[in-house]
């Protein structure tokens, strides 16, 4: 049984898509934003309203096929063909975007999206060890903060930074708590509506009513599990879902799984847990703290990346998972390459059944993936 709340959580998309028209139009300012590590407590401490645009939808990906190679990550692709093609709200009404240096595809793609809107890019360390590189991206945190002052003319002070902060983390607290009651044995939620959840904060307009409308998910589903209501039996295979983030469009590997009797309990990917494991110092100075949280974000493209390994065992053990399934989007370089060493570390260190499924956002292979799906499954079974 699906919670009925899960339909407002669903309406929150086209509502949202109205307001940010709305909130442009009164002369709000919004700040279109396409990674985790992109902090958006800056934005909301110059008043501005912070989206999410990485691109989950094969839709625009032919017209950005006329500028991008074919074979390029389809989030890239999907992010800049919504960028040409006006088909976003959210990208129209952004008045700056911040864009970041993680992969090799997306700094030469910002390249191309800078020229159609105004652009800040945030420079990120090749690795998240050490004094130097907390420094660096510090460094980036204050240039971003000296950008928006500039562009919207506004003064972000340490206090602006601090109630921000504190915003951010209730969010981050609210969502951690949803995630976590899949822990229980059947989970009450489906992978399918965890991932909506989750995908979707990242077009609140309105940050409290965001957090109110999980508030009250979260209260319907702890009703739930009281009564005993899941969509999944006990004896459901429960997976963790690793690797590249997924989104409303992009989700087909995941509902392949349940489509197929099993339970993902947990979503590890940076649309999923990955953002929300580590909160915003409220003590510490506001940059340094924002630097340290987001620097903490254990991403492929950093290395090494520890971290990742470590958030998947705790995960594994907590959601008591019988499985891993690690999603990789056709050429992202480094969670294929990374993809090696988690295989490794969950079959000698976790002694879990491992796959890994590199795919794009069509459905040309999805009968493949099921026929391979449902055999991984078999070995749990």
């Amino acid at each position: 049984m699906r919670p009925s709340m899960m339909e407002e959580v669903e309406g929150l998309r086209g509502i949202n898509s109205v307001k940010v028209k709305e909130a442009s139009e009164a002369g709000r300012k919004v700040v279109g934003m396409y990674c985790v590590f992109s902090p958006q407590e800056i934005a909301l401490a110059a008043g501005a309203i912070a989206v999410t645009l990485c691109g989950t939808k094969q839709e625009p990906i032919e017209d950005a096929e006329k500028h991008l190679p074919r074979n390029l990550c389809p989030l890239i692709k999907s992010s800049y063909g919504f960028a040409i093609t006006d088909k976003c709200p959210y990208f129209y009404f952004s008045d700056v975007l911040l864009a970041e240096t993680t992969c090799d595809g997306k700094k030469k793609m910002y390249e191309l999206m800078g020229k159609i809107k105004p652009m800040h890019i945030m420079n990120l360390p090749q690795t998240a060890q050490g004094e130097d590189a907390l420094e660096a991206w510090k460094n980036e945190m204050v240039k971003f903060k000296n950008y928006l002052e500039d562009k919207f003319q506004v003064q972000i002070t340490d206090e602006k930074l601090r109630d921000a902060i504190k915003l951010m983390n209730r969010e981050r607290k609210v969502m951690r708590k949803l995630h976590q009651l899949n822990a229980h044995k059947p989970a009450p939620l489906s992978g399918m509506d965890m991932m909506l959840a989750q995908w979707l904060k990242g077009f609140n307009i309105d940050k409290e009513a965001g957090i109110e409308i999980i508030e009250r998910l979260i209260a319907q589903v702890e009703e739930q599990i009281e009564n005993g209501i899941s969509p999944f039996t006990a004896d459901s295979p429960r997976i963790l879902l690793t690797g590249c983030p997924i989104g409303s469009g992009s989700e087909k590997v995941l509902k392949i799984i349940e489509e197929a009797g099993a339970s993902v309990v947990a979503l590890e990917n940076c649309t999923g847990y990955k953002g929300l494991d580590v909160l915003v110092d409220e003590e510490k100075a506001p940059i340094e703290a924002l630097a340290e949280k987001y620097l903490s974000t254990p991403c492929s493209c950093m290395t090494p990346n520890n971290g990742r390994l470590d958030l998947i065992e705790r995960m594994a053990k907590e959601y008591q998972v019988d499985g891993i399934v690690d999603l990789t989007w056709q050429a992202c370089h480094t969670y294929n390459i990374e993809s090696y060493t988690v295989r490794q570390f969950a079959k000698e260190k976790l002694n879990l059944p491992f796959i890994q499924i590199e795919t794009d956002y069509s459905d040309s292979d999805a009968g493949q993936l099921k026929v391979r799906l449902e055999a991984f499954l078999e070995t749990i079974k």
